[in-house]
């Protein structure tokens, strides 16, 4: 029987594993991947000095040159790679396949509330091996996902490395809650905002309140054309979504659209957003511009085939659609990355699911990794985050099966580590 931790002794593990990430210790990794080529070394040592990676080699090698007594996590019979990425959550949702499932968060669970459900969502995922969440908007509770992050930064719950957008944006009446009687002043699951001097305010202020991503819901009901395309009501004027990325990047932050047809990701493109979110309505034309600009691509496949049985017909349209604009871009070279919309289904779900479904539509599964790793940290601009290079922060997982060969292996993780704690799976003992 596993019995609950108390307070106390929680606050004495966290406090435990924040001391020990800071004690030079060693990691023996019996099969080690090397994301960027996709090479196996076997029996090699990681030197982790205040929570990075300070040397990689041979066992033999790095063991002999380590400090005397460092602690050694022996994970000779384990398979190694780096901590992964998840670049599309939603930690403050809970899941919502029907629209009263989120009418329902937003108008009967309180900010609190929702924030320790976070909490936990936030754990589960660092459980399952995402050392890193870029989470896109806390949907209705304010900047409860900043206070997590901090939370998470100084030790007082346990988590990823937390990239949040706080409140994020759309236009008058674009938006839930939605159709709900007239003399109603309802709360919105975004901040709404209108016209270009309100944007450039609006995207001050969220900066101010700590928010790392601008994220901007560009469009809205999609709708299949006459012409075949996937198209879509854009919510903004083109200089109003301008305004966005303009402001954004001028204080230093990356910007995050939300497009579902043809029309918002013509839109978010033409804008200079720096990553689209689902974008199902994706045709060659637009795939082509995408390469071009080098913007990424964030498809969320498994909350669109979670959600379908709620949305009618079209709902079931969209995993089709994307499938086959999945395809194309994989093979144009689009940079695609892991992000799975974690929270639009619940958080009992492992976001690594998500991978399985890349590797059938077309990717290897080393490229599924790569979009978990390389690709998702490019995305966040976080050069010390998706590899086990020296100078990366010590981010790991380990299983006994190899993903190269089955990515669904993700899914039964033996070993997690963040940033030198150990998190899951602890066999230490000293360096002999």
């Amino acid at each position: 029987m596993i019995r609950p931790l108390k307070l106390r002794h929680l606050v004495v593990l966290l406090m435990g594993l924040a001391l020990a990430a800071q004690e030079p210790s060693l990691i023996r990794a019996g099969r080690l991947l090397d994301v960027r080529t996709g090479q196996v070394q076997t029996d090699r040592g990681l030197l982790i000095q205040a929570g990075r990676i300070a040397a990689s080699g041979p066992w033999a090698q790095v063991s002999a040159s380590a400090p005397k007594g460092a602690t050694v996590l022996d994970l000779s019979d384990q398979f190694v790679l780096p901590g992964l990425i998840e670049a599309h959550t939603h930690v403050l949702l809970q899941g919502n396949r029907l629209s009263q499932d989120y009418a329902d968060q937003i108008l009967k669970e309180s900010v609190p509330y929702r924030t320790l459900r976070g909490a936990v969502a936030a754990r589960s995922a660092l459980l399952w091996g995402f050392t890193t969440l870029r989470d896109l908007g806390s949907e209705g509770a304010g900047y409860a996902d900043v206070d997590l992050k901090k939370a998470i930064e100084a030790g007082v719950i346990p988590g990823p490395r937390l990239f949040v957008a706080g409140r994020a944006f759309s236009a008058t009446g674009t938006y839930p809650l939605q159709n709900y009687a007239w003399e109603l002043d309802l709360p919105s699951g975004v901040r709404v905002v209108d016209g270009v001097e309100p944007i450039r305010q609006a995207v001050r202020d969220e900066v101010r309140r700590g928010i790392d991503w601008v994220k901007v819901y560009v469009d809205r009901s999609a709708y299949l054309g006459d012409d075949g395309r996937l198209r879509s009501l854009t919510n903004y004027r083109p200089e109003e979504l301008k305004a966005f990325v303009e402001e954004a990047h001028r204080l230093g932050k990356r910007t995050s659209a939300h497009v579902k047809g043809w029309d918002g990701i013509d839109a978010a493109l033409t804008a200079g957003f720096d990553t689209l979110e689902h974008a199902d309505g994706f045709t060659d034309d637009l795939l082509e511009r995408a390469l071009k600009q080098g913007t990424f691509w964030c498809p969320t496949i498994y909350a669109g085939v979670w959600v379908a049985d709620g949305r009618g017909p079209l709902g079931h349209l969209y995993p089709k659609l994307l499938a086959a604009a999945f395809r194309k871009g994989l093979a144009k070279g689009v940079k695609i990355a892991l992000g799975s919309d974690a929270g639009a289904f619940p958080w009992t779900e492992n976001p690594a699911k998500e991978l399985a479904l890349m590797v059938d539509r077309g990717m290897t599964p080393l490229q599924a990794l790569q979009s978990a790793t390389l690709v998702a940290a490019d995305l966040l601009g976080a050069k010390d985050l998706g590899t086990l290079e020296p100078g990366a922060h010590a981010d790991l997982i380990a299983l006994a099966e190899d993903p190269t060969k089955d990515i669904t292996a993700l899914q039964r993780l033996r070993t997690v580590v963040k940033g030198g704690a150990v998190i899951r799976g602890d066999r230490s003992r000293p360096n002999q």
